[in-house]
């Protein structure tokens, strides 16, 4: 099976990576990918756009050239309390709200803080996906988290840039949440982490502990268009209707 959606990208506006949404938009168009998120670093990052780049992402066409562009970000969990970096009604006029946590906003500490600050991001009703939560350097009670996300209609992503530029030995707490996640009845999805155009759409690794979970592909969001745009529809995002056209061809 194919994924030709991907929820979770970066472009030079976050100055650590190196490609321009066109540059983006081109390769999707190479790659047969029908649906991609740009999701840049939310503001409290070091080298991350202002704020006002999130605001002003309604600029951008839903659809060019039968490619789907979903205007996201992805936040920094600030605290044990979850509070993210984006807010308000500002966070209405996105399409997908990532959030996950980086050292220079939230910095280590232990199992206990950094299983709360998760849980409560997740309950906030702000954020629709978690960023690679089997981060090694960000230990957490993986039950627990997974509980949480289903019931509160979150999904938890399994990162492929874990496995191969970032955060290495992420392999065995991604497969616990994988099988986590399908005990608890709740939903996951596959991200890039693109930093560079040629990465996108590419799960190559996360495919590996899906496969080893066996997971459900019906519970899996990137398995199409339809189902991560119903999926952010019940989640309350509104002009989702404006990629109608996408689902379609």
């Amino acid at each position: 099976m194919k994924y030709l959606v991907d929820t979770h990208t970066h472009t030079v506006a976050s100055t650590h990576a190196y490609s321009t949404l066109q540059e983006y938009i081109a390769m999707a168009k190479q790659k047969g990918i029908k649906l991609f998120a740009t999701t840049d670093h939310g503001p409290d990052m070091a080298d991350a756009p202002h704020f006002w780049h999130f605001v002003n992402l309604r600029v951008i066409p839903r659809i060019v050239d039968g490619v789907g562009i979903l205007r996201g970000i992805e936040a920094n969990i600030k605290n044990i309390d979850g509070d993210i970096d984006f807010f308000g009604d500002y966070l209405k006029q996105l399409d997908i709200v990532l959030a996950g946590f980086h050292e220079p906003v939230f910095a280590p500490s232990d199992k206990q803080n950094h299983t709360q600050a998760m849980i409560n991001c997740i309950k906030s009703g702000k954020v629709d996906i978690i960023t690679h939560p089997g981060n090694p350097a960000y230990p957490i009670d993986i039950e627990a988290v997974a509980k949480a996300a289903a019931e509160n209609n979150v999904a938890l992503e399994i990162n492929n840039s874990s496995f191969l530029t970032s955060r290495k030995g992420s392999e065995h707490n991604c497969l616990a949440i994988a099988n986590a996640v399908k005990e608890a009845g709740g939903l996951l999805v596959m991200g890039s982490d693109s930093h560079v155009s040629y990465s996108l759409g590419d799960f190559s690794q996360a495919l590996t502990i899906i496969d080893q979970a066996n997971f459900p592909v019906e519970r899996l969001l990137n398995r199409s268009p339809e189902a991560l745009l119903s999926f952010l529809s019940i989640r309350g995002h509104g002009a989702l209707d404006e990629y109608s056209a996408l689902l379609e061809q």
